[in-house]
C-alpha cells in the first residue's frame, strides 16, 4: 500500500478508525475470507506506520547530517570573513596616507624634501604608522598586530611621474630636490608584488623596502 508523506496525526487517527473497526469485527464473521485477513493485516501496519510518521523529533542520524552540513559550510565561510573584515580595516591605512600623499605631491612640484610639513597621524586599532620616506617620497602603511603579524604587516604607495610631461616615454622615480614636471601617480603594493603594473607611458618604479602585508589582506590595486 502506497502513503502520501503529507501524512498527518489527525489523518491517521481517522484512517484508524476503519482499520480498528474491521479488526474488531473479523473474528466474528461466518465466512470471513483470505482478502478480508488480508485487509485487517494491512490496516494495522498502516495503522503502526501513521503513528511512526507523525512522532515528533529527529533521529540521532537526521542530527548528525545537518551538524555535518553546518561544519562544512562554517569551514569555508568563516576564514572567508576573517579576510574581509581585516580588508576593510587595512582600508583605513589607505584613507590615512591621504594626507601623506598631498604632503609628497606638493614637496615634489616645489622642490622640497617629500616628507616636508607632513606629520605622522597617530596610531590606531588598525593602522600603527604612515610614514613617508624623504629620499624617495615612498608611503609605508603598518598595521597593528589586529590585522597581521609583526614583519608582514605593511603596504608601500609609490609615486612616479612621467619621463616627460610633453611627450611621456616611460614611468620614472621622485628626485629629490628637483622640481617635478608632468602627473603623479601613485601605485600601491603589497606581498608577492615586486613589479609595476601601470600601463602607458610606462611601468612605474617598484618600492625601496618590499611590502609584506598578505595579498588576501590587501585591497585588489595592490595585489599583483
Amino acid at each position: 500500500m502506497t502513503v502520501s508523506p503529507s501524512l498527518s496525526s489527525p489523518s491517521a487517527s481517522r484512517l484508524a478508525g476503519p482499520c480498528a473497526a474491521s479488526a474488531a469485527a473479523a473474528p466474528f464473521a461466518t465466512h470471513a475470507t483470505h482478502a478480508a485477513a488480508s485487509l485487517v493485516q494491512s490496516c494495522r501496519a498502516f495503522v503502526r506506520f501513521a503513528k511512526r510518521w507523525a512522532a515528533p523529533g529527529f533521529t540521532l542520524i537526521e542530527l548528525m547530517i545537518v551538524l555535518a552540513i553546518v561544519g562544512v559550510i562554517a569551514a569555508y565561510a568563516i576564514p572567508a570573513y576573517q579576510d574581509y573584515l581585516a580588508r576593510s580595516r587595512v582600508g583605513e591605512g589607505l584613507s590615512l596616507a591621504s594626507a601623506a600623499r598631498l604632503a609628497v605631491a606638493e614637496n615634489a612640484a616645489s622642490g622640497n624634501a617629500f616628507g616636508a610639513g607632513y606629520t605622522v597621524p597617530p596610531a590606531t586599532r588598525n593602522v600603527d604608522s604612515v610614514k613617508v620616506d624623504d629620499t624617495t617620497g615612498q608611503i609605508t602603511v603598518m598595521f597593528t598586530k589586529r590585522i597581521a603579524p609583526e614583519g608582514s604587516n605593511t603596504i608601500v604607495l609609490v609615486p612616479s611621474v612621467p619621463d616627460n610631461a610633453d611627450s611621456p616615454t616611460a614611468r620614472v622615480a621622485l628626485a629629490q630636490g628637483s622640481v617635478q614636471g608632468g602627473t603623479l601617480t601613485w601605485e600601491c603594493f603589497a606581498g608577492g608584488k615586486s613589479a609595476s603594473s601601470l600601463g602607458a607611458p610606462g611601468l612605474g618604479p617598484v618600492p625601496v623596502e618590499a611590502a609584506t602585508l598578505p595579498a588576501n589582506l590587501a585591497p585588489p590595486e595592490c595585489r599583483a
